[in-house]
């Protein structure tokens, strides 16, 4: 177990590449193979000094040693590349979302379950010192009952961000702001609370017609299969730079408010005989240049991936987890899909 573990990267977007340099950074990881439709110059795969390949079937074929496969594609090619990776006998770990469906993931957890291999789904948010500070409190029940969780998604995505040409905004290869922006909140709102019912949502499009597909902005409400009401407000038609990512939660013996632009700060705490610890700090957002995302986490992915498959721990996301937040999301998109969106 001394050896490097070996990995592929599938995808050199701007993600691609930050999963690429954390498995070359890392000290029990080797990149071995790239692969990406552009160029290797174009792609930047030229300087990272290992074999690039433009099709995934060639590299799978010619670089029998890869153990392990990051899927950084568009969206809508998660699922039919992570089975491809599984068809050949290599572990997965997919950018957010899983796919587009429930039943692609559904398709891609068969296949793994088929070939004994494991699915890590990349919600790098969990590692934020205020999501495991928050997660501790809920499992401990210092909140009590937990009565109303709203979560405020407010950022930029305006013409910088949709290229002409480009699969963001794409239907097919993007699938919706709550996919490609929000699934992260997503994801924290289930680890936390649970799977929702009772989903009801009004929808729009008002600073995107041009550029996307689908909706820019949504109000959904809904409660909680264990008990309580919550709601999802989100948007990205903010004018210039993101403004908030932020949970609040009100409970019997407490509320708390996590805010910033990223979830990244405790803004209120007030719990019944409990004292707020001091967190570590929260790692920069990710920067990719004209637009910002979600904290810049992937590094604790890679160590996950490692830990996992030298027996150590277990997954920080597993698939079934990744499928449960797509078919949230799905449900929700059907509320959406049942009324013209303006």
């Amino acid at each position: 177990m001394s050896e490097k573990i070996r990995f592929a990267v599938v995808g050199l977007g701007h993600i691609g590449k930050r999963h690429a340099d954390m498995i070359q950074r890392h000290p029990e990881t080797e990149l071995v193979a790239v692969c990406d439709i552009l160029p290797p110059k174009d792609s930047g795969a030229d300087a990272l000094g290992v074999p690039v390949f433009s099709d995934v079937d060639t590299m799978l074929r010619d670089v029998p040693a890869i153990e392990v496969v990051n899927i950084c594609t568009p969206n809508g090619l998660h699922a039919p590349f992570s089975l491809k990776a599984l068809e050949a006998r290599k572990h997965v770990v997919c950018e957010k979302p899983m796919a587009l469906t429930k039943a692609s993931c559904e398709a891609v957890l068969y296949k793994a379950l088929q070939v004994h291999r494991t699915v890590f789904g990349v919600m790098q948010n969990r590692y934020s010192p205020p999501s495991q500070w928050i997660k501790g409190v809920v499992e401990q029940g210092l909140l009590g009952d937990v009565f109303m969780v709203q979560v405020n998604c407010y950022w930029n995505r305006d013409a910088r961000y949709y290229k002409k040409g480009g699969w963001k905004g794409t239907a097919d290869l993007d699938g919706g702001t709550l996919f490609t922006q929000f699934s992260h909140f997503v994801d924290i709102l289930y680890w936390l609370f649970g799977d929702i019912t009772d989903i009801q949502g009004k929808f729009a499009d008002f600073a995107h017609k041009d550029l996307t597909a689908f909706e820019d902005s949504g109000l959904v409400n809904f409660r909680f299969r264990n008990g309580g009401m919550g709601c999802i407000n989100y948007s990205t038609a903010v004018w210039d730079k993101n403004m908030e990512s932020s949970m609040t939660i009100i409970g019997a013996k407490g509320s708390v408010k996590i805010g910033g632009q990223y979830m990244d700060q405790v803004e209120y705490c007030h719990i019944e005989g409990y004292t707020m610890p001091e967190l570590a700090p929260t790692n920069p957002a990710n920067d990719y240049g004209t637009y910002k995302g979600s904290a810049n986490n992937h590094g604790f992915i890679i160590d996950n991936v490692v830990d996992t498959l030298r027996g150590h721990t277990t997954l920080t996301t597993n698939a079934l987890e990744g499928l449960k937040v797509v078919e949230i999301i799905e449900r929700i998109y059907r509320k959406r899909d049942e009324q013209p969106v303006r």
